[in-house]
C-alpha cells in the first residue's frame, strides 16, 4: 500500500491566535532574560561586586550574565526531546513558569552587602535555572506557529514569534532608563534596580494565561497519532540531519552575538568612555521600536525571495557595520549614535533573526523537529551569545580601552555564520517547486478504497 501523507488543515484565525500566543509567551520567557543583561551593565557590579574595580566589575557581572547561556543547550535537549515526545505546548508552560518565577526571586535577593559573596553565588544559580528554562523556549515557540501557518505564508507568521524577544529587551530597557532618570543613584541602589524584576510576576502571568489558552500544533498530533514507531528523536536528527545541525548552529553566531554587541556591550562602552549611558539606552529603544516593524516584513519577505538570500545578506550587513558602531558611540552625538543602532537592530540583526524562525524548523523532520531546532539555537546562542560580553569586555580591557580585539572577535563570529549559510541550502517551499527541504507532515496510510494523495513532503 502506498503511503502519503495528509497535510494539516491550516485555517488562517487558529494561525493568528496560534502566533499572537507565541508572542506573547517569548516575550514574558525572554523580558525575564534579557532584564539580567541590562541590569549587568548598569547595576550589578555595584551591588553584587562593589569591592573591586568598575570595570573589572562589570566583567564579572557579565560573566554571571554569561552562565545562564551555558545551561541553555541542556535545557535545548532535555525540552526538546519531552517536546517531540508529548507535545509543545506543555514544554512552554513549564519553561515559562521555570525562567519567571527566576526573575521574580532575583528582586528579593540580598546584595553583597548583606552576605558577601553568598549572593553572587545564589545569583548564578538562578541564572541557571532561567537558562535552562530559556533553552525549550523559542524551539517550541517557532515550532508551534510555523505548523499552524499555511506554507505559502509561514515565514511571516512564524517571524512574529520573534517580535516577542526585541519586545521583551524594550520593556525592561525602558524601566531602567526611566528609574535611572527619576531616581537619585543612591535610591536606585538599594531598591529601584529591584522593581524591573519584581513586575516580571505580573509578565508571566499574562504570558500563562495566555499560553495555556493555545491549541497544540495539529502537525504534532498527527505525527504522534501515525508514528508507528517512536524512535528517539535525538538519534533521529543526528541520523538524517547532522550537516543541518553543525552548519545550523555556526548560522546563528552572527544573530546571537550581533544582539548583546549592539544592546549590551555598547553600552557599556559607552559608559567606559565617560558619555551618558542612559541616552545610548534611550538610543536603543528607538532601534527596538523599529526592529519590531522590521521583523514581520523580513519574515514577508522571506516567503517571497528565501530564507536564506535574506538571512546571508543581513549577516554580511552586521559585518559593514561593525567599525561604524564604535565610531558613532565613540562620537557621542546623537544622530549617528541612532541611525547606526537602527541600521543595525532593524535591518541586521533582525534580517538575521526573523528567518530563523521558519528556516531552522524547515531544516529538520517533524519527528524530530523540536530536538534539532533547539540544539542549533541553543548551542549556537551559548558559543556566540553566552560568553560575548565577558570576552568582548575582557578585550577591552586588556587592550587598555582599544576596540580592535572587540572588532575582530565580533568581525570572526559573522564570518563563521557567512561561511555556514554559504554550505546551507534554502528551504523556503516557494523556492524549492512548492516542495519541502525534509519532512513536514509524516507519511500514513490512506483509508481503504481511497486513492492516496500526492506528498507534499519530500526528504532531502
Amino acid at each position: 500500500m502506498t503511503e502519503s501523507v495528509a497535510p494539516p488543515v491550516h485555517d488562517a484565525k487558529q494561525a493568528r491566535k496560534t502566533a499572537g500566543a507565541s508572542f506573547i509567551g517569548t516575550m514574558a520567557e525572554y523580558y525575564d532574560f534579557f532584564i539580567y543583561g541590562t541590569a549587568s551593565a548598569l547595576v550589578f557590579n555595584k551591588i553584587f561586586f562593589p569591592d573591586i574595580d568598575p570595570l573589572v566589575g562589570t566583567l564579572a557581572a557579565f560573566s554571571t550574565y554569561a552562565v545562564g547561556f551555558f545551561a541553555r543547550p541542556l535545557g535545548g535537549i532535555v525540552w526538546g526531546h519531552i517536546g517531540d515526545r508529548i507535545g509543545r505546548k506543555k514544554v512552554l508552560v513549564w519553561t515559562l513558569l521555570i525562567t519567571g518565577l527566576g526573575t521574580f526571586a532575583i528582586g528579593l535577593m540580598p546584595t553583597y552587602e548583606t552576605i558577601g559573596l553568598w549572593a553572587a553565588v545564589i545569583l548564578v544559580f538562578v541564572r541557571l535555572l532561567q537558562g535552562f528554562g530559556v533553552g525549550g523556549e523559542q524551539g517550541g515557540a517557532v515550532l508551534l506557529t510555523a505548523e499552524a501557518a499555511p506554507q505559502k505564508r509561514r515565514g511571516f507568521y512564524a517571524s512574529l514569534v520573534q517580535m516577542g524577544s526585541p519586545a521583551a529587551y524594550l520593556v525592561p530597557s525602558a524601566l531602567f532608563a526611566f528609574l535611572t532618570t527619576q531616581l537619585s543613584e543612591k535610591d536606585f541602589l538599594a531598591w529601584g534596580w529591584r522593581i524591573p524584576f519584581l513586575l516580571s510576576i505580573v509578565v508571566v502571568a499574562i504570558g500563562l494565561y495566555i499560553r495555556l489558552r493555545v491549541n497544540e500544533s495539529a502537525t504534532f498530533k498527527a505525527a504522534k497519532e501515525n508514528a508507528k514507531q517512536q524512535q528517539a528523536p535525538m538519534k533521529l536528527v543526528f541520523q538524517q540531519s547532522r550537516k543541518e545541525v553543525f552548519l545550523g548552529m555556526g548560522s546563528k553566531f552572527v544573530e546571537a552575538a550581533v544582539f548583546p554587541f549592539y544592546t549590551v556591550f555598547l553600552v557599556a562602552y559607552s559608559k567606559n568612555l565617560g558619555n551618558d549611558s542612559a541616552f545610548v539606552l534611550e538610543a536603543i529603544i528607538i532601534a527596538i521600536v523599529v526592529e519590531l516593524v522590521m521583523i514581520p516584513v523580513w519574515g514577508w519577505i522571506t516567503d517571497k525571495i528565501g530564507r536564506k538570500k535574506v538571512f546571508l545578506g543581513a549577516a554580511i550587513l552586521n559585518l559593514v557595520l561593525i567599525w561604524p558602531a564604535f565610531g558613532a558611540i565613540a562620537s557621542g552625538d546623537t544622530l549617528p549614535i541612532v541611525a547606526v543602532l537602527v541600521a543595525g537592530l532593524a535591518l541586521g540583526h533582525a534580517g538575521t533573526y526573523a528567518p530563523q524562525a521558519s528556516y531552522y524548523p524547515e531544516l529538520f523532520p517533524v519527528r524530530g523537529r523540536y530536538t534539532g531546532v533547539s540544539i542549533v539555537w541553543q548551542f549556537g546562542a551559548m558559543i556566540a551569545s553566552g560568553p560575548f560580553t565577558v570576552i568582548a569586555t575582557a578585550l577591552l580591557v586588556a587592550g587598555g580601552g582599544s576596540i580592535g580585539g572587540v572588532a575582530i572577535y565580533v568581525s570572526a563570529l559573522i564570518l563563521v555564520s557567512v561561511v555556514c549559510l554559504s554550505f546551507l541550502p534554502e528551504t523556503a517551499p516557494s523556492q524549492r517547486g512548492g516542495k519541502e527541504y525534509a519532512e513536514w507532515a509524516v507519511p500514513q496510510e490512506p483509508v481503504a478504497g481511497t486513492a492516496a494523495n500526492p506528498s507534499t513532503s519530500s526528504l532531502k
